[in-house]
């Protein structure tokens, strides 16, 4: 058995993720723990994940607290008299089993004791992951004249942001407590233009100043970033769901009898993915700096469920495939995980459209802001009983507002129409959709 210091350090996350937020601390100091054992619970990249003891033996010293923003590398607990521990440089396999349940299947090493110092700028190859190469390559920045500060040098998002402008990465020195700003606030990762300096709003009254959760940076982050690098165009229309409407009501019950909750979200998943296998160009990724659209030959539609840590878009796999009542078991389940913060990370990525509904919170319509490096969004309303002519008769039906919002560097507003034509086709031919694989 080992009997010198051994510290544990976050992990290695893989696809772009750099940092963590401590949500809770579950080891004391001076605790004996078991290798395995609970060590903390993180969240990342909207997930919150629990992270298992690497090794055996007393915590000599935690070096994080509940609330704290942490990178990988970072040190979180060091142990005295370690009895069971990953050789130098090597994730334990319980460690590795604790991501594949709530983390990404590619953190497969956890950062060497020893302190590892960032090596110059690059010459040969950089190591980087795929996303932070895509971030460079959207920003105009070569990855090779990059300092890198991640494990073993790798280059993170934030070098890559560092080196477009250097000074929006940069924490005073010195808090402005004029402002009331708190020393240790990191400020968000910047997209294009800098903002100008904000006046001294308590000027002009009282003010508050709330640090944003990380899960709010991630958010606002994300949406400046798809803000800033894609074109929008919005396409407005309209659904009967009657009919389908109808459907719903009668089918509750013997649907919740078999454990499954039926709503209309999962049919507006099932008519979206239909619909994208007749027009794959809303199903895919533009690759600028190549010059070329990546069609996917899969369906993986997020469903934006909104949670009281904010906004989070879950990923049902493989939705063109599945039918209407697998989907909405699959939904169920997974919007409860979510809510209560125990979904998967692998559930949270991948996906190639998004459906966010807001019709229980009211309103009228809604246009969303496409999910980066989605190129369409689906928006549905509440559905009103409305006044229509069909057939010459003016009768009540249930209209329910849709929006397609879409980068239009990839379809034209002809493309737009037809797209939202074959999902409210799909919605007002509910037996059809029903049957349809």
């Amino acid at each position: 058995m080992g009997t010198m210091a051994r510290a544990f350090r976050l992990p290695d996350l893989g696809e772009g993720l750099t940092e963590a937020e401590i949500v809770k601390v579950l080891v004391r100091e001076g605790e004996v723990v078991q290798e395995d054992a609970p060590l903390l619970e993180v969240e990342t990249d909207k997930a919150q994940v629990e992270i298992p003891s690497p090794m055996g033996g007393r915590v000599e010293r935690v070096h994080v607290h509940p609330g704290q923003m942490v990178k990988v590398g970072d040190v979180l607990v060091t142990f005295a008299d370690a009895g069971v521990a990953s050789e130098a440089g090597g994730a334990t396999p319980q460690l590795n089993k604790a991501f594949a349940r709530g983390g990404p299947p590619s953190l497969t090493r956890t950062a060497a004791s020893a302190n590892v110092t960032s090596p110059p700028a690059h010459i040969g190859p950089v190591a980087a992951t795929p996303a932070t190469r895509r971030l460079a390559r959207e920003l105009g920045i070569d990855l090779r004249a990059v300092r890198g500060t991640g494990p073993g040098g790798r280059v993170t998002d934030d070098d890559v942001r560092a080196a477009v402008s250097p000074t929006s990465q940069a924490v005073p020195a010195a808090p402005r407590t004029e402002q009331g700003e708190r020393p240790d606030a990191k400020p968000l990762a910047a997209v294009g233009v800098e903002p100008p300096p904000l006046p001294r709003f308590e000027q002009w009254g009282p003010v508050e100043r709330q640090p944003l959760s990380h899960l709010r940076r991630t958010i606002a982050e994300r949406m400046t970033l798809s803000a800033t690098l894609i074109p929008h165009v919005t396409h407005l229309d309209h659904a009967d769901i009657t009919d389908l409407d109808a459907i719903i009501t009668r089918s509750v019950e013997p649907a919740r009898g078999r454990g499954i909750t039926l709503t209309l979200t999962s049919f507006l998943l099932k008519a979206a993915a239909l619909a994208l296998r007749e027009h794959p160009r809303f199903n895919a990724s533009l690759d600028p700096a190549a010059g070329e659209l990546i069609l996917k030959r899969y369906c993986h539609v997020g469903v934006a469920v909104a949670t009281d840590r904010g906004l989070i878009v879950p990923v049902i796999r493989d939705v063109d495939r599945k039918p209407v009542l697998e989907l909405a078991r699959e939904l169920s389940a997974l919007a409860q995980r979510v809510r209560e913060g125990k979904a998967a990370l692998d559930e949270l990525r991948g996906g190639t459209f998004t459906v966010t509904n807001i019709g229980a919170l009211g309103g009228t319509g809604a246009i969303p802001i496409i999910n980066y490096p989605e190129v369409a969004i689906l928006g549905v309303a509440r559905a009103r009983p409305e006044a229509v002519v069909r057939d010459g008769a003016i009768v009540p039906r249930l209209m329910l507002p849709i929006t397609l919002t879409f980068d239009h560097r990839v379809a034209d507003g002809a493309d737009g129409a037809r797209f939202a034509s074959a999902i409210v086709h799909r919605l007002e031919s509910p037996e059809q959709l029903l049957l349809e694989w």
